[in-house]
């Protein structure tokens, strides 16, 4: 999953987008609407974590803009303002969800999970391909009811290519989703992902490489 979070405290930015990447998202940051906006018309995001009380260009008219490039984006709008007519007014500005500061990191993080999962109609944390199981809730996987170790990386690889429901995902597309803006697009970081993934889930192999396309399941 990858997600965007627009926020100019810097501190508190930073600290929503490191404990996103323990969660296994990769996530990239933007300290003011003008470069949020930026990246999030660049960039399908699956969430932007959008701040509304941005300097420069707020949050609102980013929230317009995104919503008119018709990216696809999830947005949850951030506010230190918590009364209700506010919220209702962040809700009709067209985000999909709207949290008042302080909030539980933990909210946060289960807020965007549901709205990632919105799209696809997919409600549910548990998937399963072949006797392979994927609790992402728990963050766990099993093959065949034994425990499967994996990094970060290597589970939202493996998240990605099972709600694709055997589809072909291509390098670019897992690229763009699983790793953030630092990751270079010439490199073979998902190639070995993928062989790091393949020897850790065993025989028989259930990932199946689709020559100049992808790897589907």
């Amino acid at each position: 999953m990858r997600v965007l979070v627009v926020e100019d405290e810097r501190l508190l930015a930073d600290r929503i987008a490191e404990g996103l990447r323990d969660q296994g998202m990769a996530v990239d940051v933007a300290y003011d609407g003008n470069s949020g906006l930026e990246k999030g018309l660049f960039t399908g995001y699956d969430v932007v974590v959008l701040d509304r009380d941005l300097p420069g260009l707020d949050g609102d008219r980013v929230c317009a803009d995104l919503l008119a490039g018709d990216q696809g984006s999830r947005i949850i709008m951030l506010t230190a303002a918590g009364r209700i007519e506010q919220r209702v007014e962040g809700l009709n500005l067209g985000a999909d969800d709207y949290l008042a500061k302080p909030f539980a990191f933990s909210e946060l993080v289960a807020r965007i999970r549901a709205l990632a999962r919105r799209p696809s109609g997919d409600i549910s944390p548990v998937l399963r391909r072949g006797d392979v199981l994927l609790d992402s809730a728990r963050r766990s996987v099993a093959r065949g009811g034994l425990p499967v170790a994996l990094s970060r990386k290597e589970f939202a690889v493996l998240e990605s290519l099972m709600r694709a429901e055997g589809a072909v995902v291509s390098a670019e597309e897992l690229l763009e989703h699983v790793w953030d803006e630092n990751a270079d697009p010439f490199s073979n970081t998902v190639r070995v992902t993928i062989a790091r993934l393949r020897a850790k889930l065993g025989e028989p192999d259930l990932i199946e490489t689709v020559v100049g396309a992808g790897y589907r399941m």
